[in-house]
């Protein structure tokens, strides 16, 4: 059995184009992430719940149609 050749460098050119796309993905999760957190945060800070937001409990007015 012979050993195999050298890397080509297309090889190495394929090589390096993965692995600055997984780098690019894994910053971009991680800035996702990160900004998931910011709006949690945006969205506890009102301690309010945006569905009822502005609802007035109690009796309500009339509409005159």
């Amino acid at each position: 059995m012979g050993r195999p050749g050298p890397a080509t460098q297309a090889k190495r050119a394929r090589e390096r184009a993965k692995q600055e796309k997984r780098k690019a993905k894994e910053e971009r999760r991680v800035l996702r992430k990160e900004q998931k957190v910011q709006k949690a945060q945006q969205t506890n800070d009102s301690d309010e719940d945006p569905d009822i937001a502005g609802i007035v409990p109690g009796p309500q007015e009339l509409v005159d149609y």
